[in-house]
């Protein structure tokens, strides 16, 4: 965004008012249980569209959140898009997006918490499995996940850059995903490294992002 008055323009979630359900508290974990502690609001001149800054108090551990949002200029209802910020947010914690199928983000979250616990062929099978899911939920063909990659590509489904990175998380996960007794363990970067990855192209590739569940 150049402006905060972009917030909530062409891209965020479906309706005009924040959805409390969303916000998770940075300090317990505690998600959707807060209280509104304030309420201000700043107007765009000339315009309806309004930057709201609430503040709201955990009813788990009393602790504060900061919540910044904004309709679209012309939201109305359920016919429009809303967005956020917080802060302060919960550090380490990062969930699926809800647009992706529901067992993308079963697998994905197993790969975030194999990260966790330090076992990295796991995250990286994990990892990939998110990705294999996604293809395949497009209606990708192939005898393996190369193929498939490939099949997507070919239809113009996939755009280059999304195709490179997914051969990429393939490549990185194929050790642990086909065990060889001479290959090394799977080391600790590159298992962020796809985990990261997934998470990052996945939300910005519409092949993988289009609410299908």
């Amino acid at each position: 965004m150049e402006s905060w008055w972009q917030l909530g323009e062409g891209m965020g979630f479906q309706g005009d008012k924040l959805e409390v359900w969303r916000i998770t508290c940075a300090f317990c974990g505690e998600k959707g249980n807060f209280a509104l502690a304030f309420h201000g609001e700043k107007k765009k001149p000339n315009s309806s569209k309004r930057l709201n800054f609430d503040v709201y108090q955990c009813k788990n551990c009393m602790g504060y959140v900061h919540v910044l949002w904004s309709a679209g200029e012309f939201a109305s209802g359920l016919h429009g898009l809303y967005n956020y910020n917080i802060l302060p947010w919960p550090i380490g914690k990062v969930e699926p997006s809800e647009n992706w199928p529901h067992a993308v983000q079963r697998f994905w979250t197993q790969a975030k918490d194999s990260l966790k616990g330090e076992n990295w062929d796991a995250a990286a099978v994990m990892a990939r499995s998110a990705l294999q899911f996604a293809m395949r939920d497009k209606g990708a063909t192939g005898k393996n996940l190369k193929a498939e990659i490939e099949d997507l590509a070919s239809k113009g489904s996939l755009h280059p850059l999304m195709k490179d990175w997914s051969h990429e998380v393939r490549e990185l996960a194929n050790d642990s995903a086909h065990p060889d007794p001479k290959a090394p363990p799977t080391e600790p970067q590159d298992a962020r490294d796809i985990v990261k990855a997934d998470r990052t192209n996945m939300a910005h590739t519409p092949v993988l992002n289009s609410g299908t569940s």
